[in-house]
């Protein structure tokens, strides 16, 4: 992904507004997904070299915080409140479980583009110091 933000004249774009509504993190117009989660190649409004994006596991690890909080917490509280049995538990929680995953996968990797964008996200490298030791 391109990191030359000053191209174009863009103003800069909140990566909390693009990424949530799944937009450039350039311009925050352009569509960043073709398909369900599938980042394009490029936007077709400003033109980000969109091909080398990538958030790896990130947003998969982050829903899991976020929804095994909530869902531990509500099933702790109708546990306590109600005590039901087993069956009514995986009744509750394996729908929100499901759903929520998928609803929040597409702008939590969305948001996280837009992240590494503006902060001009790079591969780590080593690099040789001269001294026959890696730098730290």
């Amino acid at each position: 992904m391109s990191g030359n933000r000053e191209s174009g004249g863009w103003p800069p774009v909140s990566p909390w507004i693009a990424g949530p509504r799944s937009r450039c993190p350039r311009c925050g117009k352009g569509a960043l997904f073709d398909g369900f989660l599938t980042v394009r190649e490029s936007c077709d409004v400003c033109g980000l070299d969109l091909s080398k994006a990538d958030s790896g596991d990130g947003p998969a690890i982050f829903i899991m915080l976020v929804l095994g909080f909530v869902v531990t917490g509500l099933a702790l509280w109708v546990e306590v409140t109600f005590s039901p049995p087993y069956w009514v538990h995986a009744v509750l929680w394996t729908p929100l479980i499901a759903l929520g995953s998928i609803g929040l996968l597409r702008p939590f990797k969305a948001t996280l583009i837009a992240l590494q964008y503006v902060h001009r996200a790079a591969e780590g490298r080593l690099e040789d110091s001269g001294d026959g030791h890696d730098a730290h």
